[in-house]
């Protein structure tokens, strides 16, 4: 009985720590990693900068963004932990948005989920190695110019499932034209 009760507690606070593939997946506060893998469908685990590497072997990896892929920005000093943000829509050859949590502060606190954002590759090589984010504190792109490893896709490779990003990862009136003129301007 007294494991019973230990393992319902721990699948309790489990659940509570990861978002839902429901509704209320945009309600989400928290990191950024339980987000992309409930939003994604793509299920690595560990701290962001990690998932380029887990992924090898494991889903497709590539320079090219794709809706539903995840994006993986490396290690700064910036962002220790890296960040992984979900492609959701492609915009143009170098303007994307991003659906992603724990990014800008809303209502003073950082964690949340923000749908539909702008990310443009900054990169000289138009590679999307590098990267800039629109930050809600400037309401436009940061001029901080982050490094990624590339999009992990959610086809998995050998015998594993693949990838079913959730219905709420973009909105149905995207503004594409606002994504545009931040990434250009």
């Amino acid at each position: 009985m007294r494991l019973g009760i230990i393992f319902a507690s721990a699948c309790a606070i489990v659940a509570l720590s990861a978002p839902a593939r429901s509704a209320a997946l945009l309600d989400y506060v928290g990191q950024c990693v339980p987000f992309a893998r409930a939003a994604s469908g793509i299920q690595i685990f560990g701290d962001a900068w990690t998932w380029w590497d887990k992924a090898d072997g494991h889903y497709q990896r590539g320079e090219t963004p794709r809706a539903g892929a995840v994006i993986v920005f490396a290690r700064t000093a910036r962002l220790p932990l890296g960040h992984v943000a979900v492609i959701s829509r492609v915009v143009d050859a170098r303007v994307v948005m991003v659906t992603h949590a724990n990014w800008s502060r809303q209502n003073g606190e950082r964690g949340h989920a923000e749908q539909d954002v702008t990310l443009t590759d900054v990169s000289p090589d138009n590679d999307w190695s590098t990267v800039k984010v629109w930050y809600r504190d400037m309401e436009g792109l940061g001029s901080t110019a982050y490094p990624t490893y590339g999009f992990i896709y959610g086809k998995a490779l050998a015998h594993g499932a693949s990838a079913r990003p959730a219905r709420e990862l973009t909105s149905s009136d995207p503004d594409y034209v606002g994504a545009l003129i931040d990434a250009y301007r």
